[in-house]
């Protein structure tokens, strides 16, 4: 079965999966050769018992088109993992977890499937675009931001912090490091 690169990017209301909550999600499957074969997306209500970490609600007040766009039509965290985990079972091959950064967004997706869903069809399988850029440019991790990847990489897609615009985004760029990383192993010897 071959490997399905599922970009996801999520949107929280505070840094630590467990004691905040989810607020929205997006996953946009990509085959290798850059083909979006399907794309995820839900709102999530907030969790009892839950409270919002006050830098990050600082953060949302600075965003509220992305704030409007998180909390419409929203499910319970149950419903919407339901159907994530219902989602990722009919793509076509194993998917593969990418993220930017991967730690973040993957430790919620992790959290929420195994509280809610009962099972995580990623297992461990995890790609961090930002340690990818690392590999690629043969930099210290920190000097591989955005900023310092060849203009190459990247569609003229914006990041607006809506979940599923973003995992779109960054679910192009890194199909656009592979492409290149590939076609860069197959002109040596």
């Amino acid at each position: 079965m071959h490997e399905i690169y599922v970009s996801t990017d999520v949107e929280t209301d505070g840094p630590v999966a467990g004691r905040h909550s989810m607020l929205s999600m997006g996953s946009a499957a990509y085959s290798a050769d850059k083909k979006l074969l399907s794309t995820f997306s839900a709102n999530l209500e907030t969790l009892a018992g839950f409270t919002a970490d006050p830098v990050t609600a600082a953060w949302w007040a600075t965003q509220p088109e992305a704030w409007s766009a998180c909390r419409q039509n929203l499910e319970s965290p149950g419903a919407a993992m339901a159907r994530y985990l219902a989602w990722l079972k009919a793509l076509p091959g194993k998917p593969v977890f990418v993220a930017y950064p991967v730690v973040f967004d993957f430790s919620f997706v992790y959290w929420y499937l195994t509280q809610f869903a009962g099972e995580n069809p990623f297992g461990y399988s995890a790609i961090d675009i930002k340690t990818y850029a690392m590999a690629m440019l043969r930099k210290p991790y920190r000097a591989c931001g955005k900023r310092s990847m060849p203009a190459a990489w990247f569609d003229p897609l914006a990041h607006t912090h809506v979940a599923l615009d973003d995992a779109i985004e960054q679910g192009a760029l890194f199909c656009n490091m592979l492409r290149a990383n590939l076609e860069s192993a197959e002109v040596k010897p």
